[in-house]
């Protein structure tokens, strides 16, 4: 590691009035008089800075990025260089790019006569590879500022913007929400740390801002303002894999800087956490390796932020096989896609068309149809904007017909988890859509579309689509599947049930001819051998009242010829091939006794064939009355979402107003050197417009 007193600022263009201008004279000073250090020296500075960095790390109060602080590379001089051109990564395809040699031979690092490990940069690149899809990425980062509407995010844009060096595409994802302060912003950029601790929230691992920002660029930089305890600060911090591969970095290096705004100046300073020539240090790299190559185009891109919110902006973005930007800005300027190919579907050439046209097609490789069903719920106060665009929020429940509500009760353990309610229905669109399965969302966040959960044969299931929130169930680090553990697979299980139970019983409602499953009736034990049609025999008990003792025998009747066939045994069980006359008017008074109970039996099946058609028919009455109730409940619950966002937006408000009273009564304070007979009737006149905005605020507060 480079010792800070050789960094050299001439390349570091700093606009006049710019925060790095008092101290680049001063740093320019010491950098020209900075000569090359033996490598013994340099060793024994390199392990001194190491050992106080780590050292400030495990306490918590490291000025530098929780891995580790880097300095900016060096020439043979010694005298740092910070080019105006930003290399681009030396692979610039994703799958391909986690291949290089750092050059060192990187071995673990003695400290203190205890080792420790850093962690490698092609770490961030096998760990971003857990997204398989662009998309699953992206909405990583949307579910960042979704999780900001608790701090009062009302937008998340996405969109494309330019980088400055080299003009190539660069994708942009800015929220208004609460932001991050220097220490959140470090934890971000760190592994493992999460701030969230809402059980609404949809991130838990702090790994998702890594993992995402890398799968769908080589080099992020973020920024971010904050305001909080009356302090608002502005962070800039350099996510590059860039920069580490190229200049043969064994460990993982972040550059950041902090301003915090001088309330008596109006300006913004260097953060009391640095001393100067750290902040120029850091500074130096950012300027390098970012896309911006002055200090005055940094501070720019808080101008459209605020005094709170976060801007992220992903550049270097990878390529796919075909030598383009894997993200396709072109093919639709109101979308960002994968590829631009509509995929093709296996389906009828006359309903080809409708199917790829359909949402469970089309969010493979649209952005904004994607977007539109990512949450099943979403605030009217929060508004997703794609490429200058708003995204209309789709309930997929709303594209069922023919609906059925299932209640599903998960146990494991002998312990029962909350009910989960699962919508059923035929998509509006069958029966020529080929689409099928289950939206599975958790936490109002959709991991699985369309999952299909049977693969239909003969069309049984086809069109069948269902939409539940299973919070019962994790999902795996990408958020696009479940943890495959025994309570999902019982789930799946459930599902697969529903789905045919469904088809079964609706099927005719679309145009499928019902496939109706008649029970199986065993075939009478004593029927002989051979007989016709044995297996649809009816076994029919009679009590003749013979003078066998009341034995019953057994009467079979064959309910395809309509023709009775009866068994007599003799007392001995033996059976005697020539009957007696005697026997034959047996045999007959059977018959017709035989055929009384046969159409009682006839009329008793009537009976309870209209009993059935009776409950069906009170089945349809409590199905629609639960559809009813269910939308009763669904009303209920928007309306209590939207008090408690008014009144999370009246307290903002009053925040704000506390705020103004209390930045105007500092302004009273600071006029005690006005005159008093030249301003005495004014300031009489503020005291009484003060003393009358704090009435106002007191009754809003009451209200």
């Amino acid at each position: 590691m480079v010792g800070l007193e050789k960094v050299d600022l001439k390349a570091i263009k700093l606009e006049k009035g710019y925060v790095g201008e008092g101290v680049q004279e001063e740093n320019r000073r010491k950098a020209q008089q900075a000569e090359v250090r033996k490598s013994g020296t340099q060793s024994k500075r390199q392990e001194s800075e190491e050992t106080r960095s780590l050292n400030a790390l495990s306490t918590g109060q490291s000025n530098s990025i929780v891995l580790e602080q880097g300095q900016p590379p060096v020439d043979d001089s010694g005298i740092s260089f910070a080019s105006t051109i930003c290399p681009a990564p030396l692979c610039r395809q994703f799958w391909k790019a986690g291949n290089y040699d750092d050059g060192l031979n990187s071995e673990t690092t003695l400290q203190n006569g205890k080792s420790y490990l850093h962690v490698h940069p092609m770490f961030l690149h096998s760990n971003a590879t857990s997204h398989k899809w662009a998309f699953g990425a992206i909405a990583e980062l949307i579910d960042n500022a979704v999780d900001e509407i608790q701090n009062g995010a009302t937008f998340v844009i996405v969109d494309k913007t330019l980088n400055p060096r080299d003009q190539s595409p660069a994708l942009v994802i800015q929220d208004n929400g609460g932001g991050m302060d220097p220490e959140a912003i470090r934890r971000c950029m760190s592994f493992g740390f999460s701030d969230k601790k809402s059980k609404a929230a949809i991130g838990q691992y702090g790994n998702g801002f890594k993992t995402s920002t890398m799968r769908l660029g080589a080099d992020v930089i973020v920024f971010s303002c904050h305001l909080g305890d009356r302090v608002m600060t502005q962070s800039i911090g350099l996510l590059s894999y860039t920069f580490l591969t190229q200049t043969g970095h064994d460990r993982i290096v972040v550059p950041m800087v902090d301003y915090e705004l001088n309330t008596s100046t109006g300006n913004m300073e260097i953060s009391h956490r640095y001393d100067k020539e750290y902040f120029m240090s850091n500074l130096s790299m950012l300027l390098r390796w970012s896309p911006y190559s002055t200090e005055a185009e940094l501070l720019k891109q808080f101008d459209d932020i605020g005094s709170h919110g976060t801007k992220v902006i992903i550049y270097n973005l990878w390529f796919s096989d075909d030598g383009n930007v894997e993200l396709d800005f072109d093919t639709d300027p109101e979308d960002i896609r994968i590829g631009g190919d509509v995929k093709k579907v296996q389906a009828n050439p006359a309903w080809r068309t409708v199917n790829e046209q359909h949402i469970a097609n089309r969010l493979h490789y649209s952005l904004r149809a994607y977007l539109s069903i990512l949450y099943l719920k979403i605030p009217e106060t929060f508004t997703i904007v794609l490429r200058g665009q708003l995204v209309e929020h789709r309930n997929l429940v709303l594209d069922l017909k023919f609906q059925e509500f299932i209640v599903y009760r998960p146990q494991t353990g002998g312990c029962k988890e909350a009910e989960v309610l699962t919508t059923i229905g035929f998509l509006k669109e069958a029966p020529h859509v080929t689409a099928h399965g289950f939206n599975i969302y958790h936490k109002n966040r959709l991991i699985l579309p369309f999952w299909p959960v049977v693969s239909y044969a003969d069309s049984r299931g086809r069109g069948v689509v269902g939409v539940l929130e299973a919070n019962f169930v994790e999902p795996t680090h990408n958020k696009q599947d479940f943890e495959r553990t025994s309570l999902f697979q019982k789930l799946e299980g459930r599902l697969k049930e529903m789905t045919w139970e469904y088809w079964d019983y609706h099927c005719g409602l679309i145009g499928y001819q019902v496939k109706k499953k008649l029970p199986p009736i065993e075939p009478p034990q004593d029927s002989p051998p051979g007989m016709p049609n044995s297996s649809k025999m009816k076994h029919v008990a009679l009590n003749l009242g013979m003078p066998n003792g009341g034995k019953t025998k057994p009467v079979t009747l064959n309910q395809n010829h309509h023709s009775v066939s009866v068994k007599a045994a003799s007392a001995a069980g033996l059976s005697s091939k020539r009957k007696e006359h005697g026997d034959l008017n047996k045999v007959e008074r059977m018959k017709r006794r035989a055929g009384t109970r046969a159409d009682a039996h006839n009329l008793e099946i009537q009976s309870s064939s209209t009993a059935n058609q009776l409950m069906d028919k009170e089945t349809m009455n409590l199905i629609q009355e639960n559809k009813k109730l269910h939308a009763k409940c669904l009303e209920h619950e928007k309306r209590r979402e939207d008090l408690d966002l008014k009144v999370r937006q009246l307290r903002r408000e009053l925040g704000d107003v506390q705020q103004e009273y209390d930045r105007l009564m500092v302004e009273l304070t600071s006029l005690d050197t006005v005159k008093e007979e030249e301003h005495g009737q004014g300031g009489s006149s503020v005291y009484r417009i003060l003393s009358m905005f704090s009435v106002d605020v007191n009754m809003h507060d009451a209200n």
